[in-house]
C-alpha cells in the first residue's frame, strides 16, 4: 500500500535527519487524513492506492501552482524551496504519457468518436481525459485537443 510506503519512508527521513523530506511525507500523510475525513471515514483508516494517488497528484498540482507564482513574484528563495520539496512529491507521482503518445490516443479517441467540428471539442476533450486519467497531463491534453481545431 502507498500509504504505508509513505510512512516506512517517514521512518527512514527521521534516522537520516532530512528535514525536508520529512516534512514533505508528514504533509502527504496529513492530506490523507484530510481526505479520509472528507470522505467521512475514519482518520485511522487507509486510503485505497488510487485515492491517495490523486491526493498526491492534488498536492504536487499545488506545488507547480506555487513555484509558477512564486516566479511571478520574483520569490527564488520560495522557488528553489518549493523546488526541492516537490522532488520528494514528485518520486509518488505515476509516470506521465509523452506528447506523442498522448496526442495519438486523442486523434483515437476523435476517431473513434467521429468529432470533426470545433463545437465537439468539450465533448472529445472530456472523454480523452476520462481514458487518460492519471496517465497524462490534464493541460497537454487540452493543448493538444485545441490544436486539432
Amino acid at each position: 500500500m502507498l500509504q504505508q510506503k509513505i510512512r516506512d519512508e517517514m521512518k527512514a527521513a527521521m534516522i537520516a535527519k532530512d528535514q525536508v523530506r520529512l516534512d514533505v511525507l508528514r504533509g502527504i500523510i496529513s492530506a490523507f487524513t484530510n481526505e479520509l475525513v472528507a470522505k467521512k471515514r475514519k482518520p485511522s483508516e487507509e486510503l485505497t492506492d488510487e485515492e491517495a494517488q490523486t491526493v498526491i497528484s492534488r498536492i504536487a498540482k499545488q506545488r507547480k501552482e506555487s513555484i509558477d507564482q512564486f516566479k511571478k513574484a520574483n520569490r527564488e528563495d520560495l522557488v528553489k524551496e518549493e523546488e526541492d520539496q516537490f522532488k520528494y512529491i514528485e518520486v509518488y507521482l505515476p509516470k506521465m504519457m509523452e506528447r506523442a503518445e498522448v496526442e495519438k490516443a486523442v486523434r483515437a479517441k476523435q476517431k473513434e468518436l467521429g468529432i470533426t467540428d470545433a463545437t465537439k471539442k468539450g465533448m472529445l476533450m472530456s472523454a480523452a481525459m476520462k481514458d487518460l486519467k492519471g496517465k497524462a497531463d490534464g493541460a497537454l491534453v487540452k493543448e493538444i485537443v485545441d490544436s486539432l481545431f
